[in-house]
């Protein structure tokens, strides 16, 4: 008899349309940083556009802080073409300042003087300046110059009719997606020991003096942890103490809409300690456990696009999973993007391996406190050689399990790669079975040892790679008539952010109010 995994393989192999309507899309995040490698004091570029409107060049924490978004595409390479493209187009229109490729900060200056990205004088860009404003506030900013790459994963809806049950497709659809968020959330460990890339941090990065006891001293100017994966991923870097005891359910999507609608509305002490408005001027949204729905720091997410003044909770529960956002891969150094087209190609087999293997459900709450610890042993010491993870109550060698999951995903490689009319799939996996048979062949021991075998610091070698990637992305250039349509996107964002900031007739004391009263009751089960 076929397992129910086999049978919906065969489903999808008989229905080449529905992986050919498979979707991915990346949000990927970049430091601009001077020559010397210190971080970027200027505003904005002004010929990358509107960092409000722009669909494509924004940034994220910082002014100095871009972020880089293609549109939803249908293979990998397409994908990471556009996403080069962007960084031509950037490195074309902004040539001095190149974009840091690596997810722990460069040189950073004194706390008081990193830039809090700013969007223009409309209530709608004002709202995204002091939500920033109050991250600084609770967490530092420090913390939020960690960049990454944020990959998006949507199946069409018709293939959800045989993957998953439900009365109505938007039932199956959720539940669905809910299925593929708990599978991650298993073997979410394996990106980060595959790809994990930020095993070293400098100097300039521990302002917080508890962090530098944590570490090992490298070199004058470098410090790591020796087997670590991803500081990024681990408790020293994007993490948040107050949000260590959210346990969200990803049983349902309405039990999960309902605790972070709770966050959303539950006061924290010391953030009422902190208050809303400093002279005058609001400093936060609220005193929330949470100010809005995307400061919860996750290693996926499920998401629903949103308009303007639109909650990302409420319209997810409304309108039910749209796609899922995974959001624990670092930065590849060695790649002029940040990814690879491999690493697209093996994402999206372990994606579908996800989505259609069995994914019981969580025991109550619905969260699962196993896979958040082997994730965090994993970034912290996953190349320890016989590091034991937890898997059903028992010990299992990260080596063994690791090998086992790819043998699963191979079945998923070879169904993308069926309707591909290509192998890329399959090839991405061979790199994938090196780095569990050796350690040595991640990219967090390549790092450390390009830093040992080079006598460099990281921020130096780490510079060194950024700069020859900015000068190929320069050399390689864009077609005239690529570059022209950046270059009016860019025009249309600024005319855009005029006209919203000339539309606004509220103020922006009352357009706070209007957007938390928009977040609407707790969702009912």
């Amino acid at each position: 008899m076929m397992s129910q995994a086999s049978e919906r393989r065969a489903y999808l192999a008989a229905q080449p349309e529905l992986l050919r309507a498979i979707r991915r899309g990346i949000e990927k995040e970049g430091l601009r940083v001077d020559a010397s490698g210190n971080l970027a004091a200027t505003p904005h570029p002004a010929a990358l556009g509107s960092a409000l409107t722009n669909p494509r060049i924004t940034t994220d924490y910082s002014e100095s802080l871009l972020e880089l978004i293609t549109r939803p595409l249908p293979d990998a390479g397409t994908l990471i073409g556009e996403l080069t493209d962007i960084h031509r187009y950037i490195a074309l229109r902004n040539p001095g300042e190149p974009i840091w490729n690596q997810s722990m900060p460069a040189h950073l200056p004194p706390e008081a003087d990193i830039p809090v990205a700013w969007y223009g004088t409309s209530n709608s860009g004002m709202l995204k300046h002091v939500y920033r404003q109050g991250l600084a506030w609770r967490y530092g900013k420090v913390m939020q110059c960690i960049a990454g790459v944020h990959y998006n994963f949507s199946l069409p809806e018709s293939a959800w009719d045989r993957l998953a049950d439900g009365d109505t497709p938007r039932d199956r659809r959720d539940t669905g997606y809910m299925a593929l968020v708990r599978n991650f959330s298993r073997y979410a460990w394996l990106l980060m020991y595959l790809f994990g890339a930020s095993p070293a941090v400098s100097r300039s990065f521990l302002q917080r003096t508890d962090y530098a006891a944590l570490l090992t001293q490298l070199s004058p100017d470098t410090y790591c942890l020796p087997w670590a994966t991803s500081l990024r991923m681990s408790d020293l870097g994007y993490k948040s103490p107050v949000q260590s005891d959210l346990q969200l359910c990803y049983n349902d999507l309405d039990t999960f809409t309902a605790r972070i609608h709770r966050a959303v509305t539950t006061p924290w002490p010391a953030y009422e300690a902190i208050g809303t408005h400093r002279d005058g001027k609001r400093i936060q949204l609220n005193t929330n456990v949470l100010q809005i729905e995307n400061e919860y720091y996750s290693s996926i997410r499920p998401k629903q696009t949103t308009g303007r003044c639109e909650r990302p909770n409420t319209v997810l529960h409304q309108r039910g999973i749209q796609y899922i956002e995974v959001r624990c891969m670092d930065i590849d150094p060695w790649a002029p993007a940040g990814i690879s087209a491999e690493t697209s190609r093996f994402l999206d087999a372990f994606l579908l391996f996800c989505a259609i293997e069995d994914s019981p459900l969580f025991p109550q709450p619905g969260f699962c406190q196993e896979s958040q610890e082997n994730s965090a042993l994993v970034s912290r010491e996953g190349r320890r050689p016989g590091l034991l993870l937890q898997h059903d109550g028992c010990a299992l060698s990260l080596r063994d399990w690791a090998q086992e999951i790819l043998e699963r995903i191979e079945p998923y490689a070879r169904l993308l790669d069926q309707h591909a009319g290509e192998d890329g799939h399959l090839t991405a996996l061979a790199p994938q079975h090196a780095k569990i048979g050796d350690p040595n062949h991640t990219p967090s021991a390549r790092l450390l040892t390009a830093l040992r075998d080079e006598g460099q610091e990281f921020h130096d070698w780490t510079l060194a790679q950024s700069q020859a990637h900015w000068a190929a992305l320069q050399a390689d250039g864009l077609p005239a008539d690529t570059l022209a349509a950046y270059d009016q996107a860019a025009r249309d964002s600024i005319t855009e952010q005029a006209a919203l900031e000339a539309a606004d007739t509220m103020s922006f004391e009352d357009y706070v109010e209007q957007f938390h009263a928009a977040l609407g009751p707790e969702p009912v089960n």
